[in-house]
């Protein structure tokens, strides 16, 4: 018998200089990149965050803490690689993921088939089953001031 679960996932960073801009696995040209101890691609760690909620296996904290300097720079699709790989070991399969991209500057809808792409191969499903938006903040608290960008992103998986 299988269930079919959901999860919920958010990420926040700060913009920086010299630092890439990493979205979904896609290098985005900008005069600023995000601040993290991983590559920082926001949408990469809400959607792992998701499927690891989708599991109830924790957070993408417990799995990669800022604190292992092994993984420092670690690539998100990496991350979103190894998550795939505790699905595995759980039964589990990814049925689909939505993601929201909140950013200011810059745009995003110009990159987001190349970021399906990338998703879908890190987890192994069709990138027909992965959904990339974007908006902006509305010039409204920190993100609206360009100071960072966020995601949230929503995943189904199916369990045996």
């Amino acid at each position: 018998m299988s269930i079919t679960r959901c999860g919920i996932g958010y990420d926040i960073h700060r913009l920086g200089q010299n630092r890439k801009l990493i979205l979904g696995g896609v290098e985005i040209p900008y005069l600023l990149g995000l601040e993290g101890h991983s590559d920082a691609d926001v949408l990469s760690h809400a959607i792992a965050d998701a499927l690891l909620g989708a599991l109830g296996a924790g957070d993408i904290g417990q799995h990669f803490p800022d604190t292992d300097q092994s993984i420092r720079g670690i690539s998100s699709m990496e991350i979103l690689d190894r998550v795939r790989q505790l699905l595995d070991e759980k039964n589990a399969a990814v049925l689909n993921v939505d993601a929201t991209v909140i950013a200011e500057a810059p745009k995003i809808a110009p990159h987001t088939p190349e970021m399906r792409k990338k998703i879908g191969k890190a987890l192994n499903i069709s990138e027909a089953h992965v959904s990339i938006k974007a908006t902006t903040n509305e010039r409204l608290g920190p993100i609206g001031r360009g100071e960072g960008i966020s995601a949230m992103a929503v995943a189904a998986v199916e369990q045996n």
